[in-house]
């Protein structure tokens, strides 16, 4: 028996052993007695995971996958079980460190990533398998296509490593773009306790007009007027680092 991959969860099951090896290698498994897998599908991570001295929670909505864990893993009982992980309090093992690890639905990519940012305090690391393009954006640095929203909120809190490239043909179905494996791990950057609001509300207004100089696209949240003459209102958001975001949302802060 196996499971029939549903476009509507976004399934594109992993068929090549090396490779989830190598996904699950990516996790240092140090500092955290806890990890949720997202999406394990039949189990190709799932089953590297349970070798390790860690407890493993496994975040899956789909049913037939479900059935098929318990059925082919006999240390996976219905508490493995945590359900949908957007929906996901991560609280629920009273606060301990929990790593997230996936093959993630391409169609939720993002949301998996912010959900993260979300939690961070609770997430000192993650590995998952992006889309290739996401994964390229995570990563990416200023003065690129790819530096942009994305980038600038995962990297306030996780520094980002692009492990390697994951090609078509090692899934079933084999999905229509090349996949991307990445590893966050949770950084010490400081300044944004009390600002997250304020930071995501100037990340997000510099870049929604890329083209624009910050003194043009940052006028909707009506800038300080001590930071009207500020150096950054004459550069674009791509041209900030997350360093110089934090110390202006800081700045800001102060003078409002």
């Amino acid at each position: 028996m196996s499971v029939k991959a549903k476009k509507h969860l976004g399934q594109h099951f992993l068929t090549d052993e090396n490779i989830a090896k190598k996904i699950v290698e990516g996790l240092s498994f140090e500092n955290y007695t806890n990890i949720m897998e997202v999406g394990p599908g039949m189990g190709v991570l799932t089953k590297y995971l349970l070798e390790k001295e860690q407890t493993t929670y496994l975040a899956e909505i789909d049913t037939e996958s479900i059935e098929y864990l318990k059925n082919n893993y006999s240390t996976i009982t219905d508490d493995t079980f945590v359900g949908d992980f957007l929906k996901q309090d991560f609280n629920f093992i009273n606060g301990e460190q929990i790593a997230v690890i996936g093959n993630f639905p391409y169609n939720i990519s993002s949301q998996i990533l912010f959900k993260i940012v979300d939690y961070y305090q609770l997430v000192p690391e993650m590995v998952g398998m992006f889309q290739k393009e996401v994964a390229e954006r995570t990563a990416a640095v200023p003065r690129t296509k790819d530096y942009g929203i994305l980038t600038v909120l995962i990297q306030a809190y996780y520094d980002v490593k692009y492990l390697f490239t994951v090609h078509e043909n090692v899934f079933n179905p084999p999905p229509k773009v090349k996949s991307g494996v990445i590893r966050l791990t949770r950084n010490p950057k400081e300044g944004l306790a009390g600002n997250e609001v304020l930071f995501k509300q100037i990340v997000k207004a510099g870049f929604n007009q890329r083209r624009k100089k910050l003194s043009n696209s940052l006028k909707v949240l009506n800038i300080p007027e001590a930071l009207k003459t500020h150096e950054f209102l004459d550069k674009r958001a791509e041209e900030l680092s997350v360093y110089d975001f934090i110390n202006f949302t800081i700045l800001w802060k102060e003078n409002q």
